[in-house]
């Protein structure tokens, strides 16, 4: 029997079935990389920036086949698919344009005594071998937040994505052939777990970038040794609706940003703290928005929210929501399941501490809290353990620099949800939500060093 069987979390229909790859394959693939370093030496900045050029239209060529690709193993609904292979193009330029502006600097030395008539060249060069690990909830987008970047600072890349994105995966990796990535320079495989933890340790790689859980993060710094690490993690991300609030936009944020991909993005909007003064009108109009969404079927053009990604997680999300009922929880909206299927839904009620609310839950499922005062406010969201991003609708920018300056978080969105991302703004957080930046400059010099010439 197959190592892995790729189900399609709708319909539960196995698409695939295959073995994982070994320490001997990881071997090979590192060891042709070696030699693909001196490949990337010899092609200069503008090549690789026309490769990556290439690639991105290869990407909007492709589109619906990669969109088809994604929504058979993951589950999301297509029309998300599509916006997730619109943003791996922009990923893609964006990184082709960076090519072509890694920029150094020139220092004179005689900024200090002694005079010593030098200057220092500081040029960024490529770590070596970067291993990218990919999670299955934006398999295109992520990776071309990962190759893109390492590609175009002139590392190899080996690239490991989730096993249930095997398929898209490896168009993804043709369409980065085609566009002119040498095979010594991108690798991809799908390892078990001693050929993980393998490629982890070796020697000849020289950075990890890797999106996914706090455990796994835990794991890979345990034996990953002296490399650089630059780790995108879970969130638990706050919405915060003022009483100044425009509440029609803050609802289309917070479907937008919770219930689109099944809730199964770390910087959805997980926890919503709205004031007391607008808590009932908000309420009332986001259940009225929700009760519109078309639940089912991922294929169809028209459907909102699909299924999770497989029934381990929808169980997870579901156990939450009863358990927090169980303990008092009011149901305003939802709480039905089918398959692996949650419909979305929206409670209120929640005790601080609930398992839903206390830690990271991927799934359709919008936890309101009411408040009063800002203090108690900031001490609840910075209370997580997380602290990736939050996003606050209000109309006082005064308000909005003090929550910037207090809240533990990489990033706050005015008069947006915590889901705000653009490809090329820095993107990582604070504490278990990470360490270090992505976004296309930013991972561009997460994966390279600095080099010095003195003349």
């Amino acid at each position: 029997m197959a190592d892995y069987q790729i189900i399609n979390p709708y319909n539960g229909e196995q698409i695939e079935a295959y073995d994982f790859h070994t320490r001997e394959h990881v071997e090979a693939a590192i060891e042709l990389l070696k030699k693909g370093r001196v490949t990337q030496q010899g092609t200069p900045a503008f090549e690789r920036s026309n490769i990556l050029l290439k690639l991105a239209q290869l990407i909007q060529e492709r589109k619906e086949d990669l969109a088809a690709l994604i929504t058979e193993e993951t589950g999301k609904t297509i029309s998300d698919s599509r916006v997730e292979i619109d943003r791996a193009y922009n990923t893609a330029l964006a990184s082709a344009m960076e090519a072509r502006s890694i920029n150094g600097e020139a220092l004179d030395s005689d900024a200090y005594p002694p005079m010593r008539e030098k200057i220092g060249v500081v040029l960024w060069k490529p770590l070596g071998t970067v291993l990218c690990i990919t999670p299955f909830n934006f398999p295109i987008n992520i990776a071309v937040h990962k190759i893109g970047p390492a590609f175009a600072a002139g590392n190899t890349i080996l690239f490991k994505p989730g096993p249930q994105n095997k398929r898209s995966a490896e168009l993804l990796v043709e369409l980065c052939y085609a566009a002119g990535m040498d095979k010594s320079v991108l690798q991809m495989l799908v390892p078990d777990i001693d050929a993980t933890s393998h490629a982890v340790s070796h020697r000849d790689i020289h950075a990890i970038n890797f999106t996914g859980g706090t455990a796994a993060a835990n794991a890979i710094a345990a034996k990953a040794g002296y490399k650089k690490m630059l780790f995108e993690l879970g969130g638990n991300d706050p919405l915060i609706v003022m009483p100044d609030a425009d509440l029609d936009a803050a609802v289309g944020a917070t479907i937008n940003q919770r219930f689109a991909t099944a809730g199964q993005r770390c910087t959805a909007a997980k926890r919503l703290f709205v004031h007391s003064e607008v808590f009932d009108t908000f309420a009332e109009r986001l259940v009225a928005a929700t009760a519109k969404l078309k639940v089912g079927n991922p294929a169809e053009d028209e459907t909102f929210v699909g299924p999770l990604i497989h029934t381990a997680a929808a169980d997870e999300v579901e156990g939450r929501i009863q358990a927090a009922v169980a303990a008092g929880a009011r149901v305003l909206f939802g709480h039905k399941r089918e398959g692996n299927i949650l419909w979305p839904t929206i409670l209120d009620n929640i005790a601080d501490d609930a398992e839903l609310v206390a830690e990271e839950t991927f799934g359709p499922v919008v936890p309101l809290r009411k408040f009063d005062d800002e203090a108690e406010l900031v001490s609840l969201i910075n209370s997580s353990p997380f602290g990736l991003q939050a996003g606050v609708f209000t109309q006082n920018l005064a308000l909005a620099k003090r929550l910037y300056n207090q809240l533990d978080v990489g990033l706050l969105a005015v008069n947006d949800g915590p889901g705000f991302r653009a490809e090329h703004f820095p993107f990582g957080g604070v504490k278990e939500s990470g360490v270090g930046r992505e976004g296309v400059s930013y991972a561009v010099r997460e994966m390279s060093y600095q080099k010095t010439l003195v003349i």
